[in-house]
């Protein structure tokens, strides 16, 4: 039988473990980041222009569905895009709210723009299909240019954001490349829950790595992802992904793990704006649909992945009461916490000391977790926007991707 003595000292030991594991990888994330391409800091002449032969230099497809309150922003912050000709497709995907007649009033606004745009009307979803993946390949269908953006309803652009992007894609050779959007908090509960998740992601996928065709990480963000046309056919096109919740990081997944295609990931504050959680706890509903679906809707990885969430909130805070290497413990691992959330200062010009708030806001988001798996066992698939997807087709037609 382990004595209360022997206990505690297994607790430290447990603790301390944690605390190098933190102080380890956000060491490493301070180094990464830093190391990454800041589209903001480079020079004109350190980029290939565009070539003039291209009438149309991107794609760009924006999926809606009842995004009526910012739709309207976000297709003028393109249409101001200057030093490239775009074609945007904006989807509108079933919409009840007035989504639909809002991109149809930018039409005669849009053709005194050197863009081209045009809007779809989406009425019904066929078979066999999730409405995001959906209403992207009905945009991917339109599609005049060789690459593609793919990027959401409440995302806002700064007028040379796409140009950058585009020049340092094809100067990188990417097929997939990522703008890391700067993410906006309009509350100190917002930016805590951000801020801490976050740096819990450099344990998911590391971000400075996803460029390295010798690492395992690979990612994908739905406000920004830009990817060659051609490589999204390679990779099976939405077809492929048809019935993917979190077609994002599965397009990644397979344009670096199963084509061995070039990924970047890079940074660009300000650039690219996007207001991800609204309130404290809206997290809960963001993730939905989106965290069982991401843990490939397997119960054993979804348990798995709320106890050691557990484990991160609650080990630091119960070494705190046992003794001298305890509390030491704790204070390493809330430094690793901090150091991780500096690392991610261009992300989101986020305070340090957020960290002060990890423990609630990883109970949360363990509480997002489990709430995602029991609704989607209990309703029997994924339940988004009035539409019921079954989670036996969600699981056959999972595209198989794994994190490091």
């Amino acid at each position: 039988m382990i004595h209360s003595g022997m206990a505690r000292d297994i607790l430290v030991v447990l603790a301390w473990i944690l605390a190098l594991v933190w102080l380890r990888r956000s060491i490493e994330a301070l180094r990464g980041i830093a190391g990454m391409v800041d589209l903001t800091e480079l020079q004109d002449e350190e980029l290939p222009p565009l070539p003039d032969s291209m009438r149309l230099h991107l794609t760009v497809v924006v999926p809606a569905r009842d995004e009526g309150v910012v739709i309207e922003s976000t297709l003028r912050s393109l249409l101001a895009q200057t030093k490239i000709c775009l074609q945007i497709v904006a989807v509108d995907d079933r919409s009840t709210d007035g989504t639909a007649e809002k991109m149809d009033a930018l039409i005669a606004e849009a053709a005194r723009t050197p863009h081209l745009y045009e809007v779809l009307h989406i009425h019904e979803l066929p078979q066999g299909w999730l409405g995001k993946p959906h209403a992207l390949a009905q945009g991917v269908d339109k599609a005049l240019a060789d690459f593609l953006l793919f990027t959401d309803g409440d995302v806002l652009f700064e007028p040379d954001a796409l140009h950058l992007a585009l020049r340092t894609a094809i100067r990188e050779q990417a097929d997939h490349f990522i703008l890391a959007p700067t993410l906006i908090s309009a509350s100190i509960g917002e930016a805590a829950i951000q801020a801490n998740i976050q740096a819990l992601g450099h344990f998911l996928a590391r971000m400075w790595k996803i460029g390295d065709p010798e690492a395992r990480d690979a990612f994908g963000v739905g406000g920004f992802t830009l990817v060659r046309k051609e490589a999204l056919a390679a990779a099976g096109g939405m077809e492929r992904l048809r019935m993917e919740v979190v077609e994002d990081v599965a397009l990644g997944w397979l344009i670096k793990r199963e084509l061995h295609r070039r990924s970047l990931m890079v940074l660009g504050p300000g650039l690219v704006r996007l207001h991800w959680i609204r309130g404290f706890f809206g997290i809960v509903r963001l993730l939905e649909k989106n965290a069982f679906a991401g843990m490939r809707y397997s119960v054993p990885i979804a348990l798995a992945a709320c106890l050691s969430l557990l484990v991160h909130a609650i080990l630091p805070l119960a070494a705190l009461a046992n003794g001298t290497w305890g509390i030491a413990a704790a204070i390493v691992t809330y430094l690793g916490i901090a150091i991780s959330m500096r690392a991610n200062r261009k992300l989101n010009g986020l305070s340090s000391l957020l960290s002060l708030l990890f423990a609630p806001c990883v109970l949360v988001v363990v509480w997002a977790f489990w709430r995602s798996m029991v609704l989607t066992l209990i309703r029997g698939g994924v339940a988004w926007r009035g539409t019921l997807y079954p989670i036996a087709e969600l699981r056959k037609h999972r595209v198989p991707f794994t994190m490091p």
